[in-house]
């Protein structure tokens, strides 16, 4: 089996030549902030791009698979099945190929990782279900790397996945499912910079990692596109080696609510079940915030905040899922793509919720197809 290797392609600095438009006052900088003014009445824009036109994406079209014969293991990140984001649409992925290509719900097998587990509970959980004879055996979230590469050389007939990760000379057993996280995260940049007020939008971060830094990236690359003197205030829950910044939304109202303070009127989080913090606290200050992985305004689990949910960056972690078990039941891992990029709608945004008005959505699809295009190369690491 061939490698499958989910990283973006060299980040190249966008180059803009529409005209710049500014907000009106600049009302002061502030620490991890990246530039600009805030005060006006409206966040400016350049210059509308041109309407897209032609293929935006491209999508498998395979023939019937039947997933009848699998045993799935599903091994989630912290969190597990109900943390509304990123394990939540691996789980989707999963349900899908039960509904869709015959996956049978007794032959599948779910287990959760928990807050700061050692190395060993990762490996425990991952032979469990190799000895199972669960096959294959999909490990969601990139603290899986180094857990897969032992085991996979332990079963070498058995099939794994991990969802984020990549390590070289690994077994030939694993694929590897990646993302173009940055390219999905500029579309939802573009959105916050049309629907600011105040020019300032804040990112919050769950783990500061180069994965969750490439939300962070096209965030802001997407934000100066539309509005290239806006203020764009951060901040991390955690630094790298502490994944709990995944799973504390306490810590996430908090981070949100710094920003806040600091003028942000949208707030985007990359921050797994942090996120719901998140919304809270963009909730009590009656602020927009933007959800991630899952369309988070359809998730049960901050139902109570969806007035506030403007849009979710699309993490399709369920179309990975799904196709890597259609493909692993069809006996061909070929026909997945080497990224989950807006071309195979591997990421895109969230419409539910009626904020997003025919001419923000014009707006996106004009730089979706720029994207697609090779017009604009998006950045896969912040500029601050």
């Amino acid at each position: 089996m061939r490698f499958k290797r989910g990283v973006a392609v060299t980040a190249i600095a966008l180059t803009s030549v529409l005209s710049v438009v500014g907000c009106a006052k600049d009302s002061g900088s502030s620490n991890n902030s990246s530039g600009g003014d805030s005060g006006a009445a409206g966040c400016k824009t350049v210059d509308k791009p041109a309407a897209a036109s032609g293929q935006t994406s491209s999508s498998a079209s395979g023939t019937k698979v039947d997933g009848s014969a699998l045993k799935v293991g599903m091994a989630y990140d912290i969190g597990g099945r109900g943390d509304a984001s990123f394990n939540d649409s691996a789980a989707a992925g999963l349900d899908k190929a039960i509904s869709d290509i015959g996956v049978k719900k007794e032959n599948t097998k779910e287990l959760a990782a928990t807050d700061q587990e050692s190395e060993d509970s990762k490996l425990t959980r991952l032979r469990q279900l190799a000895q199972g004879g669960d096959d294959p055996v999909v490990a969601i979230g990139f603290g899986y790397t180094d857990a897969t590469v032992k085991v996979a050389a332990e079963f070498p007939n058995i099939h794994f996945a991990v969802v984020d990760g990549f390590a070289e000379n690994a077994p030939k057993n694993i694929t590897w499912l990646g993302f173009a996280e940055q390219e999905g995260s500029f579309l939802v940049g573009v959105i916050a910079a049309l629907k600011s007020k105040s020019c300032t939008i804040g990112f919050v971060g769950g783990v500061n990692v180069p994965l969750i830094q490439k939300f962070q990236a096209g965030f802001e690359q997407g934000v100066k596109a539309v509005a290239p003197k806006a203020k764009i205030v951060s901040k991390y829950i955690t630094e790298a080696g502490d994944l709990t910044g995944f799973a504390d939304p306490p810590k996430g109202q908090v981070a949100a609510k710094g920003l806040i303070d600091q003028g942000a009127d949208v707030v985007y989080h990359a921050a797994g079940a942090s996120g719901k913090g998140v919304f809270a606290a963009a909730k009590d200050a009656n602020v927009l915030a933007i959800g991630v992985d899952s369309d988070q305004y359809n998730q049960k689990t901050v139902a109570a905040d969806k007035d506030i949910i403007l849009t979710s960056m699309l993490k399709r972690v369920d179309v990975a899922v799904f196709d890597y078990i259609s493909a692993v039941a069809s006996k061909d891992l070929s026909t997945l793509p080497q990224v989950f990029d807006l071309k195979v709608d591997g990421v895109g945004y969230a419409t539910s919720g009626g904020k997003i008005d025919d001419e923000t959505k014009g707006w996106v699809e004009a730089y979706k197809q720029q994207i697609i295009d090779g017009k604009i190369k998006v950045d896969t690491t912040p500029s601050s």
